[in-house]
């Protein structure tokens, strides 16, 4: 081992007076030492220093006994490095190859030259002989072998084709005496050694031999030889560029090289037989040879002699033995290569832009999903899609792609994405973007997560510049992919929607409408009103622009988001809902008024189509409001409304300023909504309702900012004595345990201090309390049930979208959990914060659990799909169970409002399905035509969905897709779900327009009587309407008197009209009578017994409906008997629980309002629900529409002198009649 340090010499190494060497420091003493060596202490000096020269000595002896050992010596020989040269080395031996294809091509074109330069009529014979003439003879059978034997070559034309044999007979010779293995005869009756052997020994041999240079060899065979040389060739080409090409290439290219020989070689060799018999030219030999080969046949050219004729008999033997299996192959590879997919070329990856979908199984939805929504883009149009997955292609899949349409977009390549080969094949390093979705049909969902993110890691190790949009199912396995670009994690936003589906109605319904591409193309044939203008809201999406190139908010530089909102909204009818700073990463959706737009600042809007693409037609009303005339304004009814109302729908200068300050922005959620106060004056209310101007910059004497962290909200001012008590007791504050890593902080309603685990349990007394059913607990507000399998982490995401800060304390609800399994520690560490908030363990398919969990308290059931029934062996049928159950509670418990998740969405065609119902038909019968038009949303028109009652993950899907060409959709769904709150952001909620509000007459009005007193931007609306069906069979005459003695029993579904309303009057014929609305089971039985008298068929038939409503009567009274038996059996008080034929009549119409009641006694008449995103500002409001709304964050107003704004603002609510304020708020 060479040392740090030479040994010193001799005399350097002796010692002086005291022990240390001379010349040396005592320090330096140990430095010769080998560092491996322990340091020895104690001793004298004068040993260390001889102990020390002594292993220097041993060392450099030791130096000197080395010995220098060389590896691999046997490739030193001389013939291991020609087999380098020739074999090994993969560039020099493609050298070689390429030479010896060079040489075998030039021998069959020096072939060529020779016979073209032959002429038998001059003589035939030997080099040096006299030459003979031959005549061929056809009466003869004697065949002269001369001409066959002996052919005329050039002395030049012979040397060159001998040192071309030459060479190619030293080549034959050294490569086989360098791959010889031990077995010499092995290697020299191999095909390729004898034809070598033929075409070139004779060749030589005429160097010795001069009158043999005329003889013929048949030097037409080096094709064979050139085929072998090329196979080799392109093998060491792919071995030298570490590239494989495609195996359907190569074997094209041998079936090609075969076709090509054998009719070279019949071309040569009947050409040279021929020379004895009719002396065929080499054109003629081919023409015959293709003609042969191909199986026409003319006759024109034949063989004259047996040996040409026995030639053609042997190559077509050999044709049919050899072309056949070349055929076999190449049919096998097409095969393997329609499964694998083959490649995607370099070059079109260079010049053509493409995105690459992962996925573990296609199937015929998801892919149509995809393409759809991909390709709805113009922008999109010339990208490919290239598909890589690690399956066969489905039947069906298959079918799909050779569709023109899809044919030459979309490339189907069968490949892992965790093996480079396969992302090579895909060309990933050259993609715009690499989709990532997992396997939602999987048992196990983790499992198929730990899948997607292997994925998403090789992805980005092969391709670090691709972006990703990878799917996660699970929320606790997204910070492994949070490199992504775009991440969506499935349970988070299946969750939140479910959540907020309890508040504001059909919450899924409206985003999945919104992320949805679409021209609104939709029902615009149809006859009916509601799906024309419910087709064409949902063409409204999300758009960007920045401010200081948008036509619609340029001229609001420097102005408030809300005086913006107001008036882009009134002039443009766009939906201004947030915008994102330029030096800020972060959206904010509704910042409010005091938000002050910039030039630079991104906006993001509401339309049905972007700005880029609208023209601006400005309309007659607006010359007329600058020459001073009134026009209609935003609703142009049939009768000219006064001139102070136009005004006020214009959104000039308004009146009742001093009275716009006394409504402060309410904080409630799905009940509790903004107030739409009549303006008095005096409080006399005399005065025509009008609308307050929204300030251009906001004014703090006009904002009240409470400060909603302490215990004076708004929610909290007039609290009954029972209320008092326990709204005290919740805090507000950032839950302290989370589930998972990665989920967003959000302020919410917490308990002072954790609930014990026991307390958790709803169905089990504890030593706290004793309650063991919902009824004891005394809750002041309904309840909302969630059934799942299991307590996942995903289910923490349900709970705080509803006990969220912004949430009024009053109007929480209490939630119950029903688990079929119980939940671990760890889901009850993390929830035990929240305030009321229980599990219990159960199954929604038994009744007795739904029983024990307070069904009958509950206003929300959702039930959420199961995961273990997702692995259905028929795909469709993952929902059977779960459509099943749904239907059974609604029988039971008609009045509960219930969403259903889904695993397919063509399943919820069977949601509350009943057979004889014409309608439900006729909507299929939409749909298809829908689908066959190429609409997205083909599925929108099915009542459960429109009415946001059911709800499939895989809709939202296409967030996914929209985020390659709109990045912030995500974000912006995000926001709107409650699953991210960025400070200074607004939320959703929603709002109930009621009898008292109609005085505001159109949306566009509401839109700015919200933006001018709560700084609140509408969205949308959620529409509820009585449909009756036009049927001989379900039209039901009434008289004047009937209509009049039941009007009181309907209570407030009197101004609930439908399509009759009640002004219509009855006239002698049937036509002209009503048609009938149910109010409730007795009112319907009243009717049937005072109706009008029949004779006849008529009569005939009214019994006959009789006896069906007393045999659906019966059947609804032996469900009622069963479920109060059940209660009765468990110990459980029936008082809560009412038939349907007892419900009230609020408890009928709250059930219409959500969409869920349809009249079980007639198949004829439904009550449907349906989501207007940003009607047109002229659209009508109607008694109980649910409008959705973004409230600005209350915490974006809170300033350090809170307790100043406090003080103003109750101040400012002492001021306001208390009761306008009750009447006015939802």
């Amino acid at each position: 081992m060479a040392r740090a340090k030479l040994p010193r010499s001799p005399s350097e190494g002796k010692a002086g007076p005291g022990g240390a060497p001379a010349g040396a420091s005592a320090p330096e003493e140990p430095h010769g030492l080998s560092p491996l060596l322990p340091a020895r202490g104690g001793g004298s000096v004068g040993s260390d220093v001889g102990q020390r020269l002594h292993l220097e000595d041993f060392s450099l002896d030791s130096s000197l006994s080395q010995v220098q050992v060389e590896f691999y010596v046997n490739e030193n020989t001389f013939k291991e490095r020609l087999k380098l040269f020739f074999i090994k080395n993969q560039r020099s031996s493609l050298r070689i190859r390429l030479f010896n294809f060079s040489l075998k091509l030039l021998t069959c074109l020096l072939y060529i030259v020779r016979v073209l330069l032959d002429d038998p009529a001059l003589g035939i014979g030997c080099w040096g002989c006299p030459k003979q003439n031959y005549t061929f003879n056809e009466s003869s059978s004697e065949i002269n072998w001369a001409p066959i034997l002996w052919v005329e070559r050039k002395t030049a034309l012979w040397a060159t084709q001998v040192t071309v044999a030459a060479v190619s007979f030293l080549e034959t010779t050294l490569l086989t005496y360098l791959s010889y293995k031990g077995n010499i005869w092995e290697q020299i009756f191999r095909v390729a050694f004898i034809l070598e052997m033929i075409n070139t020994l004779p060749f030589i041999i005429t160097i010795f031999w001069p009158p043999l240079r005329n003889l013929f060899i048949p030097v037409f065979l080096n094709c064979w030889l050139a085929k072998h040389a090329l196979e080799n060739m392109i093998n060491d080409f792919h071995r030298a560029i570490l590239r494989t090409q495609s195996a359907m290439f190569n074997q094209v290219l041998i079936l090609f090289c075969t076709l090509l020989c054998l009719v070279f070689t019949g071309t040569c060799g009947i050409q040279h037989l021929e020379r004895a018999g009719g002396n065929l030219s080499l054109l003629t030999s081919f023409y015959f040879c293709i003609v042969t080969f191909s199986t026409v046949g003319y006759g024109d050219v034949t063989p004259k002699i047996w040996p040409s004729q026995l030639l053609v008999a042997i190559m077509i033997c050999v044709a049919l033995v050899v072309l056949p299996l070349q055929f076999e192959e190449l049919v096998y590879l097409w095969m393997e290569r329609q499964k694998s997919g083959g490649n995607y070329s370099r070059h079109r990856a260079q010049t053509e832009k493409h995105v690459i979908l992962c996925v573990s199984s296609l199937k015929i939805d998801l892919l149509m999903d995809f393409l759809n929504e991909f390709y709805a883009h113009p922008r999109l149009q010339d990208y490919y899609v290239v598909i890589l997955c690690p399956t066969e292609m489905d039947i069906q899949v298959r079918r799909v792609l050779q569709i023109p349409l899809w044919s030459q977009r979309v490339i189907y390549l069968q490949g892992s994405a965790l093996k480079d080969q396969d992302l090579m094949r895909a060309k990933m390093d050259n993609g715009e973007a690499c989709f990532i979705l997992s396997s939602r049909n999987e048992v196990d969902r983790t499992a198929a997560d730990h899948q997607t993110i292997l994925r998403a890691w090789a992805v980005k190790d092969f391709a670090p510049n691709c972006p990703l949009y990878v799917q996660i199912l699970k929320p606790e396995n997204k910070f492994h992919v949070k490199f992504a670009e775009h991440v969506v994690c499935e349970e988070e936003c299946k969750y939140a929607m479910l959540a907020l589906s309890c508040i504001c109605p059909a919450t899924p319904t409206l985003i999945t409408l919104l992320v949805h591409t679409s021209r609104g193309q939709e029902g615009q044939d149809s006859p009916e009103q509601w799906q024309r203008m419910y087709g064409r809201c949902s063409g409204n999406e999300v758009y960007h622009i920045r401010m200081g190139d948008s036509k619609f908010f340029r001229e609001y530089e420097g102005k408030s988001f809300t005086y913006a909102a107001f008036h882009a909204h009134k002039k443009y009818g766009v939906c201004l809902i947030g915008l994102k700073r330029e030096e800020s990463k972060s959206i904010l959706l509704n910042p409010g008024p005091r938000h002050i737009l910039a030039a630079s600042d991104t906006c993001f809007y509401i339309n049905i189509t972007k700005e880029e693409n609208s023209a601006f037609i400005f309309k007659q009303e607006e010359k007329q409001k600058k020459k001073g005339f009134a026009g209609q304004g935003l609703y142009e009814g049939s009768s000219r409304l006064p001139v102070h109302s136009i005004i006020a729908s214009m959104g000039t200068v308004a009146m009742d300023l001093q009275n716009t300050e006394c409504q402060p922005a309410q904080s409630g959620g799905g009940s509790g909504g903004s107030k739409l106060a009549l303006p008095t004056e005096n409080g006399s209310g005399s005065r025509r309702p009008s609308i307050a101007p929204v300030l251009e910059v906001a004014d703090s004497s006009t904002l009240l900012p409470c400060d909603l962290l302490s215990d004076q909200s708004e929610d909290e001012m007039t609290p009954s004595d029972e209320e008092g008590l326990s709204v005290v007791e919740y805090v507000k504050g950032y839950p302290p345990n989370s589930p998972y890593i990665g989920s967003s902080p959000t302020l919410c309603h917490l308990l002072p201090v954790k609930a014990p685990f026991c307390c958790l349990r709803l169905d089990k007394g504890c030593k706290h309390n004793s309650y063991e059913d919902a009824k004891a607990y005394g809750f002041k507000n309904r309840l909302i049930i969630v059934s799942a399998e299991t307590a996942g982490n995903g289910l923490y995401n349900f709970i705080v979208p509803l006990r969220a800060y912004y949430r009024p304390r009053r109007e929480l609800n209490p939630i119950v959990l029903l688990l079929d399994n119980r939940p671990d520690h760890h889901f009850l560490e993390a929830i035990c914060c929240f305030p009321m908030v229980y599990y219990m363990e159960g199954s929604v398919d038994n009744l007795d659990s739904l029983l024990q969990c307070g069904i009958i308290y509950a206003d929300n059931l959702v039930v959420v799909d199961k995961e273990s029934t997702m692995s259905a062996k028929e795909d469709y049928m993952a929902d059977a169970k779960t459509i099943v159950n749904v239907q059974t509670m609604f029988r039971l418990f008609p009045s509960l409002s219930i969403t259903t998740e889904l695993t397919h969405p063509s399943n919820m065609r069977f949601m509350q399905f009943r057979a004889k119902d014409s309608y439900s038909l006729a909507l299929s019968r939409l749909e298809k035509r829908e689908r066959e038009n190429g609409s997205n949303l083909a599925f929108m028109f099915r009542l459960p969905f429109a009415a946001g009652r059911v709800f499939s993950i895989s809709m939202l899907d296409t967030l996914l897709y929209q985020s390659f060409v709109k990045d912030y959709m995500i974000p912006i769904t995000r926001l709107l779900l409650g699953l991210d709150t960025t400070p200074g952001s607004g939320y959703l909620c929603a709002m109930k327009v009621t009898e008292d509000d109609l005085w505001i007459r159109t949306y566009g009005r509401l839109f700015q009587k919200l933006c001018s007193s709560s700084a609140e931007i509408p969205i949308g609306i959620y529409r509820t309407e009585c449909h009756v069906f036009s049927s001989s069979e379900s039209q039901v005459s009434v008289s004047v008197e009937h209509h009049e003695e039941t009007r009181e029993a309907q209570g407030p579904w009197g101004s609930r009209a439908g399509t009759g309303g009640g002004g219509h009057t009855v006239g002698g014929g049937s036509a002209e009578r009503p048609l009938l609305r149910r109010k409730s089971l007795p009112w319907a039985r009243r009717l049937s017994r005072k109706g009008a008298r029949h004779t006849g068929k008529a009569a005939a038939e009214e019994i006959s409906q009789q006896r069906l409503r007393l045999h659906q009567r019966s059947e609804r009274q032996e469900l009622s008997e069963l479920v109060k038996n059940r209660m009765k059996h468990l110990g459980l008080p029936t008082t809560g629980y009412e038939d349907v034929a007892n419900l009230t009549a609020s408890d009928v119409m709250n059930r219409v309002n959500l969409g869920y009641l349809q009249d079980e006694m007639n198949d004829q008449q439904n009550t449907l629900s349906y989501v207007l995103i940003n009607p047109p500002p002229d659209t009508r409001l109607e008694p109980n529409d649910i409008v959705y709304l973004i409230r600005s964050d209350p915490l974006a107003h809170v300033a350090s002198s809170s307790r100043s704004r406090k003080s103003s603002c109750s101040n400012k609510l002492a001021s306001c009649n208390p009761e306008t304020r009750d009447e006015t708020q939802f």
